[in-house]
């Protein structure tokens, strides 16, 4: 269940001591401009533009993945949003929120993966 979001892009010019970045690692070797695209374009300027903070970027995409019901990746976009400072309490609202736009189904999904997420990282 690993996803290319829960990572930080490669940098350019890395050692070879550097680990690769989750993306790369996950499809490097069969999709390597895909890999390459996340970690530049995703990671390195789409989630780095002012206008949105990480937080509210969090929040949208968090929305996004439970409305396309999309487990894998909002499992990472959980944890990565807590990272980027949303709250159990903001997570758990945007879910409850998003089941009356996305569907009844598609919610209780992330409700399990909501609370997996929160158990593993010791979110109370």
């Amino acid at each position: 269940m690993s996803t290319a979001q829960n990572q930080h892009p490669a940098k350019s010019g890395a050692t070879p001591a550097q680990q690769p970045s989750r993306a790369q690692q996950l499809m490097g070797t069969t999709a390597p401009k895909l890999a390459e695209l996340t970690d530049n374009v995703l990671y390195g300027d789409i989630w780095k533009r002012p206008r949105l903070s990480k937080r509210d970027r969090s929040l949208v995409t968090i929305s996004a993945l439970i409305a396309l019901n999309r487990p894998d990746q909002l499992r990472s976009h959980i944890k990565l949003g807590l990272e980027n400072g949303l709250t159990k309490d903001e997570i758990v609202e945007t879910i409850t929120h998003m089941a009356f736009y996305s569907g009844w189904p598609s919610a209780v999904s992330a409700v399990a993966i909501a609370k997996e997420v929160f158990q593993e990282e010791g979110v109370k």
